[in-house]
């Protein structure tokens, strides 16, 4: 689709606002997991591009160089399209890697890793995430840019894609987290005869994991309930998003929020509470730790 520069530039001011907002909101665990390391990365770039993006269309009659380039207005819709197919692309990895992090975050042992280390690397990670992106879209894709034949005083918009990789991995989670809650309901049902000894404690593990995904289900639906119904008709309109709005920290903040939800749904938190807050993501939307923190001591 073909978006006019004045409204792409609003439209990038607009996501760095939110970007920096959220980040802000979210400062006190902001560098304590990988998508919060992440969304830093990203709200300095959108800043960055976004000011450069600026530069060069309100420069129009003259020439911007940079690393010995001359950069006009034209470039404004290549660059647009460059930074939406790299968006496109960080998606699945952005999701899988965080969701590596959140299972080993619950499944380590507490004090086992110093948060510097874990820091470090997170940093690394986001680092190689952004580099194999780029490389990738510049050497592996099949990505072709739409360019007008029109001068470069004359362009007044540019062709967009959509994004569709946002969908894909909202239904993946969300299939992810069905199994989840279908496996939690349907471990009890085995137990048909009066339980021995040993199938006691299996029920009672079985019984402790339902109640625990019904209780992440709950708190993640309580929080994020209407941002779905607002991403499901977003995602559902016959106009689309453009690419490179899809990736911004208010995606991020609900993507940490489902993931963390499909991890303690697999891993089983009631086993790992007893390692304390520690074993529990930071997240700064939906309130993890008190609930099952109580679960854990009720059943000490």
């Amino acid at each position: 689709m073909y978006i006019s520069i004045p409204a792409i530039l609003l439209g990038l001011g607009g996501k760095c606002l939110l970007n920096w907002a959220l980040v802000i909101l979210q400062r006190d665990d902001i560098c304590k997991s990988l998508l919060g390391v992440f969304s830093v990365s990203l709200a300095v770039v959108d800043t960055i591009l976004t000011l450069f993006f600026a530069a060069l269309h309100f420069h129009a009659d003259r020439f911007v160089f940079l690393l010995g380039l001359k950069l006009t207005r034209y470039h404004v819709c290549l660059l647009v399209q460059i930074l939406g197919e790299v968006y496109n692309a960080l998606q699945w990895p952005v999701a899988v890697a965080a969701g590596c992090d959140h299972f080993f975050t619950v499944a380590r042992r507490p004090h086992a890793v110093t948060g510097r280390t874990r820091f470090i690397v997170r940093l690394l990670a986001t680092g190689l995430l952004w580099y194999v992106t780029v490389l990738y879209v510049f050497l592996l894709s099949d990505f072709r840019p739409v360019m007008e034949d029109v001068s470069y005083g004359e362009i007044y918009q540019c062709w967009t894609v959509h994004t569709t990789q946002i969908l894909q991995v909202a239904v993946f989670l969300l299939l992810s987290l069905g199994c989840a809650v279908l496996h939690a309901g349907f471990s009890t049902r085995f137990f048909t005869n009066p339980p021995s000894r040993d199938q006691m404690t299996e029920q009672s593990r079985a019984h402790s994991r339902r109640d625990a995904v019904h209780q992440a289900v709950f708190i993640f639906l309580n929080t994020w309930a209407p941002f779905l119904c607002f991403l499901a008709v977003l995602l559902l309109a016959p106009v689309g998003i453009p690419a490179y709005l899809g990736l911004n920290t208010a995606w991020l903040a609900f993507l940490n929020s489902f993931l963390i939800a499909v991890v303690l749904c697999a891993v089983g938190p009631a086993s790992q509470i007893t390692q304390g807050p520690a074993a529990v993501p930071p997240d700064s939307f939906c309130e993890w730790r008190f609930p099952f923190i109580l679960a854990g001591e009720d059943r000490t």
